[in-house]
């Protein structure tokens, strides 16, 4: 088993492969021959599951952004990251973003990173108030 890093960084590449096939993360995940960590599948099928709840959470932040505007790894990075913190509570605030933030800087852009911090902490203030 890996750690929840390795597994959000597999995540995000189920979420890209999945958004850029047209399909669902449920339906690469049972195409693998092996299946990734249980952290990775549960996040990648997750956003999968209430995917129209995360995009409105995401475009209600968005400022001067659509979500078809953002290049796709920062949409799959801020759906997951939204994910963990609708559902998972045992996620701190500032892991969910931290962990969003370091994935955006890494596939994406520098200002991708800004970019993902200040959205998800809105987010994070709407969702978690108390995190």
């Amino acid at each position: 088993m890996q750690g929840r890093r390795e597994a959000r960084e597999r995540a995000l590449e189920l979420l890209y492969e999945a958004e850029t096939k047209q399909t669902t993360c449920s339906a690469i995940v049972e195409a693998l021959p092996v299946a990734p960590d249980p952290y990775a599948t549960a996040l990648a099928t997750g956003v999968d599951a209430d995917l129209p709840a995360i995009d409105t959470l995401i475009s209600d932040h968005a400022t001067g952004w659509t979500l078809e505007r953002m290049p796709a790894v920062d949409r799959a990075v801020l759906r997951m990251a939204t994910f963990e913190l609708l559902h998972r509570p045992d996620v701190p605030v500032a892991v969910a973003i931290s962990e969003a933030v370091e994935l955006a800087q890494q596939f994406s852009t520098e200002e991708s990173g800004r970019y993902v911090n200040g959205l998800l902490g809105a987010v994070a203030k709407q969702t978690r108030p108390d995190g």
